[in-house]
């Protein structure tokens, strides 16, 4: 495996490659990750991994600076999967100057759900994302693999890709999980034994809400608010501060408020002691 620390490195690699596959990530990787690698495998003629803990999706008293870095050991997992190309910049070369120029994704997907308890957030991620992307496909088009545990994060950078015309193909990979059910996630190392044991009950929650909404789909019966408020309590009582669990159209994430036969997806986020866990379940 070949690893650029610079623009001009990963470029002068990337000259003579036709369709890049490229998975970004910030490090501290895991199985979820390594799953999304070996998709880019199968998806172009070379695959490229980044990482870079880019502090512009970290708000003021976030954990910019304890995020875990484990550099070493996530270039021995890059390698166990076979990846081609790993470009690892330090901040003053992806960041030269201070980074005035900013990408401003669309405030209906943007400010809702994550973005209205992190503001500013997805405008972090869709910068330094557009910035990668110039970085890795300067000499051609390709394809970028992101996960689905990020569901709105996913949406919004689709739609970034096709109003901005770029040739990116955004490809999807499911959601890596825990023999119990957990979303795999770099965030998960905070986690206590106790609270890791607890974790679980996220996408328990999810299941539960899914489950009832199928059972009356298209019955007339089915009260969506009262059942998200159901499933926050429920947390709630187990000592989880939830910020949202709701069920939303997949297509641009609009309230549900008749469960029909459509397609839904169900979306949470919640605090358990120190650390925020999200998850989601496409119905």
């Amino acid at each position: 495996m070949l690893i650029a620390r610079t623009v001009a490195e990963l470029r002068q690699h990337l000259s003579a490659y036709k369709k890049p596959a490229f998975v970004p990530t910030m490090g501290n990787l895991h199985e979820g990750h390594l799953s999304l690698m070996r998709m880019a495998k199968a998806q172009g003629d070379i695959s490229v991994a980044s990482i870079f803990v880019n502090r512009l999706q970290f708000l003021p008293g976030e954990d910019f600076a304890s995020y875990p870095r484990t550099f070493d050991s996530d270039c021995d997992k890059l390698r166990s999967v076979g990846c081609d190309l790993l470009f690892a910049p330090d901040e003053t070369e992806l960041y030269p100057q201070p980074q005035s120029f900013k990408v401003l994704p669309d405030p209906a997907l943007a400010d809702i759900l994550e973005g209205q308890f992190r503001p500013g957030f997805f405008t972090g991620v869709c910068t330094v994302v557009l910035k990668l992307f110039h970085c890795v496909f300067a000499h051609s088009g390709g394809v970028a693999v992101f996960g689905q545990k990020d569901f709105q994060q996913l949406l919004i950078l689709r739609r970034m890709m096709s109003q901005l015309a770029m040739p990116i193909d955004i490809v999807p990979g499911a959601t890596t999980r825990a023999p119990d059910g957990l979303a795999l996630s770099s965030r998960n190392g905070y986690l206590s034994a106790e609270e890791r044991a607890e974790a679980v009950q996220l996408s328990m929650a999810l299941k539960s809400l899914a489950a009832s909404a199928r059972a009356e789909a298209g019955s007339g019966r089915f009260d969506v608010a009262a059942a998200e408020a159901a499933a926050m309590a429920g947390l709630r009582e187990r000592g989880w501060l939830p910020d949202y669990i709701t069920l939303r159209h997949p297509s641009d994430l609009s309230p549900v408020t008749v469960v029909g036969p459509e397609p839904l997806v169900v979306l949470g986020a919640a605090r358990l002691g120190k650390t925020r866990l999200i998850d989601n379940l496409e119905i």
